[in-house]
């Protein structure tokens, strides 16, 4: 795990993860209450072939808190961050909400992105065909320890706390976690809706991952999003859930490479004869 780096990006300070090493860059963006450090598996199953660099996005990790956060702003930090770092063109993953960011990232900025991996997330991210907001108002401030954090938030309804408990630090006053729970309401709620239009709007090359037992993304809809969008391939994981890259570390890698492997080597291959 590299340490993290920081940049300020306007007003604001970002955290991010570069793991380095030769190859294209591939962007990748977590979901809400996630972090960069999520995709340090990914990035050492991929390393040798491609650079992977992980941003702590707005109001998560130990990025800045508060503000906008709306989809909007969200786009315009990873845009502003590749052209900052200098990474563009690259390709792009997301997870979750970190999907939507991708896609609609692709579709306003195709001079930046070259391919688009979505994992696990929905056009449709309302009711009836998800539960888009998950309540975190009455989680926990701080704890005595992480065990203790891990149980209280276990008890709030989350049978598998792994994925909150990577945001989980040591504060002088207790153990917490890094993101704000208004935040994260704030921002849940602005990312809720139908963004059918966006997803199909871009022409990037893309693999859409699905989880065979996942609750964001049915695969009736991931289907559909497949035959919407031209060039989109549709790979499921079996016996995995929504956090699909934890579930089957190795499944996802070998997706995530093959895809991007099949997908950049030919332009790769192209370009000194231009």
């Amino acid at each position: 795990m590299p340490p993290e780096s920081f940049i300020r990006l306007g007003e604001r300070r970002f955290a991010y993860l570069d793991f380095g090493g030769p190859g294209p860059v591939l962007l990748a963006l977590h979901g809400h209450f996630g972090r960069a450090r999520i995709f340090a598996p990914l990035a050492e199953a991929l390393a040798g072939r491609y650079r992977v660099v992980a941003l702590d996005q707005r109001a998560h990790g130990l990025s800045d808190k508060g503000g906008d956060l709306t989809a909007e702003t969200y786009v315009a930090d990873a845009a502003d961050l590749l052209r900052a770092l200098r990474l563009g063109p690259a390709a792009v993953l997301g997870h979750s909400m970190g999907g939507t960011i991708a896609h609609i990232l692709a579709r306003r900025h195709p001079e930046l992105i070259t391919a688009l991996v979505v994992a696990d997330m929905t056009v449709l991210n309302q009711e009836p065909e998800t539960h888009p907001v998950l309540d975190v108002t009455s989680w926990p401030r701080r704890a005595a320890s992480p065990e203790e954090l891990e149980g209280a938030i276990h008890a709030r309804g989350i049978p598998d706390a792994g994925y909150f408990m990577d945001s989980a630090a040591e504060f002088t006053d207790g153990w917490g976690l890094l993101f704000d729970t208004a935040d994260m309401m704030a921002s849940q709620r602005a990312l809720t809706g139908d963004f059918s239009a966006q997803w199909a709007a871009s022409r990037q090359p893309a693999l859409l991952l699905r989880a065979a037992e996942s609750f964001i993304l049915t695969a009736a809809t991931a289907r559909r999003m497949a035959l919407m969008r031209p060039g989109t391939e549709l790979t499921e994981l079996p016996a995995c859930g929504h956090w699909l890259y934890r579930d089957d570390p190795d499944g996802f890698a070998r997706a995530v490479g093959s895809f991007l492997d099949r997908t950049l080597a030919p332009a790769t291959r192209r370009s000194p004869a231009r």
